[in-house]
């Protein structure tokens, strides 16, 4: 059997997966990105939900074989390798692969073109031509991209109230509406939550945003639709890079913000379907961390027949 996992800036899922692709059982955890909450934190993330899983399947890690986990965070080859040796020190003497969350989702594609945009509390696209060539863009965090993304929503939204603020403008039915939610007296208190874990607020207000949107408010409405825009923006650039302008591709829809808000899934597929004008939207055959672990039994398969 083998433990396949995959972790972004929110959560870690993992499932247990035995040698006929059947799921045994899953688990759950806090996020493992380690560009958001640092190595440490990432390996206890992906322990956890392990631990979770392999409990929940009853099986003990003396039955399991390889470790494969798609982590948010680890596109780098400094940050890959980190991860890979933190994950073996704790799976001694298991087969571990550790690659980015973006891989997963192409493995969970099948074959033949497509682009995966992923909008989740960071943003980014990965995709395959028609040649079976690979490109990908965004995932390069809140400090260097991640434009449309949750995070950028929330911190967008949070900048456009504090200036009100500043200037000594009445509170918007929105801004009001973020303190309530989050439990905040003031916007001074905010800043205190924001600087004190920004992972943990600004990703969380894309739902009020959300909610707000679906109810008319158009400050709300307006973040969307920049949203949108940063989100169709990614795709263009992949088509463009993919040479799939005048070919039929999947395009996949991936990632936490997909299916919270009819309003922005409607938007999003217009800004989307403007851009990419041959794309017919499906979904992928797998969740990513069945992908995870589909890719370990197939490379341990790999390493197994050339050992032979």
């Amino acid at each position: 059997m083998v433990l396949g996992l995959d972790g972004g800036g929110t959560k870690t899922e993992c499932v247990v997966m035995d040698e006929t692709r059947t799921v045994r059982a899953r688990g759950r955890s806090g996020p493992s990105n380690p560009m958001r909450v640092g190595f440490g934190g990432a390996l206890a993330a992906v322990c956890e939900a392990s631990q979770i899983a392999m409990r929940n399947a009853k099986v003990s890690l003396a039955e399991i074989s390889a470790v494969c986990a798609g982590l948010a965070g680890a596109a780098q080859p400094e940050s890959e390798g980190r991860m890979k040796k933190l994950i073996e020190e704790e799976f001694p003497g298991k087969f571990v692969h550790v690659c980015t969350d973006l891989d997963l989702t192409l493995e969970a594609t099948g074959s033949g073109p497509v682009i995966v945009l992923i909008a989740g509390t960071g943003s980014a696209a990965v995709g395959r031509g028609c040649g079976g060539q690979m490109a990908r863009v965004g995932g390069h965090g809140f400090l260097l991209g991640d434009e449309g993304s949750a995070y950028d929503i929330g911190q967008r939204a949070a900048i456009e109230a504090l200036r009100r603020a500043d200037r000594g403008e009445p509170e918007s039915a929105l801004a009001k509406r973020f303190l309530h939610e989050l439990g905040i007296a003031d916007w001074h208190e905010f800043q205190l939550r924001v600087y004190n874990g920004p992972d943990e607020v600004f990703p969380r207000m894309f739902r009020t945003v959300a909610a707000a949107a679906e109810e008319g408010d158009e400050t709300a409405r307006r973040l969307l639709r920049d949203a949108a825009e940063g989100l169709a923006g990614l795709v263009a650039d992949l088509v463009e890079r993919l040479q799939l302008k005048a070919h039929k591709f999947l395009l996949v829809k991936s990632g936490g913000m997909v299916g919270r808000s009819t309003y922005f899934d409607q938007l999003t597929d217009e800004r989307l379907l403007a851009t990419a004008l041959h794309a017919e939207f499906g979904a992928l055959a797998m969740t990513e961390a069945e992908a995870a672990a589909s890719m370990a039994l197939r490379l341990t398969t790999d390493v197994a027949r050339e050992e032979k």
